[in-house]
């Protein structure tokens, strides 16, 4: 809050979060999701459906501890910098709201059901988050939840935070309300546009007494300053190198389809274990796999192809577990499609990121997201507008850990949560994981118009990653 206007509060966004809404359009919502499953448990009322009065009570009496659920955009007047302010007019019913599978209510209808809600954009008049509490699920035992939220208030790592919020580690119905909701005054345009004013001057200054500092150990200083320079070059360079033209690099539609596979978590890490790498070396080894079969399948010559992924990384510290926003690096990663035998594809899945690990791209990336801080967001999301006409990547593919341990939604044990990835310009498909509980659930994001043919996609991941395993076997 600016010290000189105690009446009124604000929280600015950073330069990578309003990037995220700069980038959104028609036909590219920028909201993450997920669809999970729960066991109704408690939650479960005399006619078979789900008791969301319980369920909005529930929420509602968590959101004093995530408040950024209750905060709505405004704007900076003339640089028209977004700012999060507490929405006077908030209601829980918009924002949780119940709806229902017809008969015979199967994994399918809820895949079709979990795209359509993923088309819609989010109201930017109101706090940028909803959760589809879905009932009639075949079986009568369980229900599913769609939640989504836009990228601008958190990435995958702060999500997983939230879920601590909402979620614990074992089944009870009792719970306390919350605190009575008290917004705080919303700032009036003069009043954002004196605080920026004040918040610029204080950075300047902050500069400036920086300078005795360079004095005393001037080769440190510039040392760090040719650190930060290179790492911004390094970034920008990995940004602007074109990845091959593909069937699912196009201009997207209005419309969104979704899929999902589970795996088995120790599966996957006894590939890891028998073969060296991570378990997300892994996991992108066997993408390229199944890409190398999808695309063969469309025609493409894949052994000529150039493919990359842009893998999210956090650089999130212990400190900032819990806060709100974006604290991401992307990775610009060669994925070996054109690689016929799984295993020399992992090992240069292996050489790939252990280089990337060496590189600074993560500190490249926090370095542009400061400078925008200072000067203008604008610069970062020009920069990612101008990147992506060069096709610098395919497809993203984000892989986050979560909990091991079984969590419960009041009475109500969650299951299996499968994670939605966002579209960006020109890239069709997106895959997202979660591990949770033993399990490592794949989501899969597509354009329909793009690939009408997703549902062979977790067909061919799941192929693809019996290869590598019967592979590793024989090695």
């Amino acid at each position: 809050m600016p010290p000189s206007a105690p009446d009124f509060h604000y929280d600015r966004l950073s330069a990578q979060d309003a990037t995220f809404l700069d980038l959104e359009a028609p036909s590219a919502p920028q909201h993450v999701a997920a669809t999970v499953i729960l066991r109704s448990g408690s939650l479960r009322t005399r006619e078979g459906g789900v008791d969301i009065d319980r369920i909005r009570s529930y929420v509602a009496s968590r959101l004093h501890r995530i408040p950024r659920y209750r905060q709505r955009l405004a704007w900076i007047p003339v640089e028209r910098h977004p700012v999060w302010v507490d929405d006077p007019h908030f209601q829980i019913d918009f924002h949780v709201r119940h709806t229902a599978l017809p008969q015979p209510g199967d994994r399918g209808q809820l895949k079709r059901l979990s795209g359509r809600i993923l088309s819609q954009r989010l109201d930017r008049n109101r706090p940028l988050w909803e959760l589809w509490v879905v009932e009639g699920l075949e079986g009568g035992d369980r229900f599913a939840i769609v939640q989504k939220a836009h990228h601008a208030m958190i990435d995958g790592i702060s999500g997983v935070d939230l879920m601590a919020v909402l979620l614990r580690g074992e089944a009870s119905d009792a719970f306390e309300p919350g605190p009575r909701w008290r917004p705080r005054p919303v700032p009036s345009g003069s009043e954002l546009m004196g605080a920026e004013l004040r918040r610029r001057a204080a950075d300047a200054v902050a500069l400036v007494s920086r300078g005795p500092e360079a004095l005393r150990a001037p080769r440190r200083f510039l040392g760090s300053l040719g650190e930060s320079a290179l790492a911004v070059t390094e970034t920008l360079a990995a940004g602007f190198r074109s990845a091959s033209h593909t069937p699912l690099n196009h201009p997207l539609g209005m419309h969104r389809s979704f899929d999902w596979l589970d795996m088995k978590l120790a599966d996957v890490k006894r590939v890891k274990d028998q073969l060296g790498g991570t378990v997300n070396d892994v996991v992108l080894a066997t993408v390229a796999g199944a890409l190398r079969r999808f695309l063969a399948q469309r025609r493409v010559d894949v052994d000529r192809l150039h493919i990359r992924a842009n893998v999210p990384v956090s650089v999130r510290s212990a400190g900032e577990r819990g806060s709100f926003g974006n604290r991401i690096a992307l990775w610009m990663t060669d994925l070996p499609v054109a690689e016929p035998d799984p295993l020399r594809r992992l090992a240069r899945v292996r050489e790939t990121t252990a280089r990337l690990k060496r590189s600074k791209q993560a500190l490249g990336a926090e370095v542009l997201a400061a400078v925008s801080d200072w000067t203008s967001s604008s610069l970062l999301s020009t920069a990612v507008r101008a990147s992506a006409r060069g096709r610098p990547y395919n497809l993203v593919v984000t892989n986050v850990p979560g909990p091991q341990l079984p969590l419960f939604l009041l009475g109500a044990e969650l299951e299996a949560c499968y994670p939605v990835v966002n579209l960006l310009p020109n890239q069709g498909l997106g895959v997202a994981l979660f591990s949770y509980a033993g399990s490592l659930f794949w989501g899969f994001t597509a354009d329909p118009e793009l690939v009408p043919d997703l549902a062979r996609v977790p067909g061919l991941i799941q192929a693809s990653f019996n290869e590598l395993a019967q592979a590793a076997e024989q090695a």
